[in-house]
């Protein structure tokens, strides 16, 4: 289903069943629940986000992959192209598992994934919607060259839309 890609550090993969337990791990963290209003999601929730995610790249030929470390081989969070029904734009959106935050995967990933998008899959117009809460997000598309472009209403919450520019 997805295609394999890899960076430096990276391997963008499909997701397989094993992530849904250091996913749910992710959920739970207090910086993603914060981030996420997750605090309460069970392993079944988080069976079923997996299954949607699958379900987005069988409907849209393209969607987040599961990000692994090539050196532990150990699941570090997810990364790629998001558009579900409703969605304003096609958003860039990553989530790093809290033992590799602070060590640049997602700006990693998220470059690769811009590339794809652009260059490989020739879209023309990628965001990220960020809480403006989320100082390391925001951190992350300033990196990555990506500048505020208008709000996004999710959920009742107002978010910024960052435009990335074709690299």
């Amino acid at each position: 289903m997805a295609p394999e890609i890899t960076t430096g550090r990276l391997l963008l993969r499909d997701w397989r069943e094993s992530d849904v337990e250091p996913l749910h791990s992710f959920y739970l963290d207090p910086q993603s629940a914060e981030i996420y209003g997750s605090a309460k999601t069970t392993r079944s929730d988080v069976w079923r986000r997996v299954g949607l995610i699958i379900g987005h790249w069988q409907l849209r030929g393209f969607g987040p992959w599961a990000l692994e470390d090539r050196q532990s081989g150990h699941f570090a969070g997810y990364c790629g192209l998001w558009f579900p029904e409703g969605w304003g734009d096609i958003e860039i959106g990553w989530g790093i598992a809290p033992e590799f935050r602070r060590l640049g995967y997602a700006a990693e990933a998220a470059e690769r994934v811009r590339h794809y998008g652009y260059r490989e899959r020739g879209l023309e117009r990628l965001v990220s919607y960020i809480d403006p809460e989320n100082k390391a997000s925001i951190r992350v598309a300033e990196k990555l060259g990506a500048v505020p472009d208008g709000e996004f209403l999710l959920r009742d919450k107002v978010l910024t839309v960052y435009l990335h520019t074709k690299q």
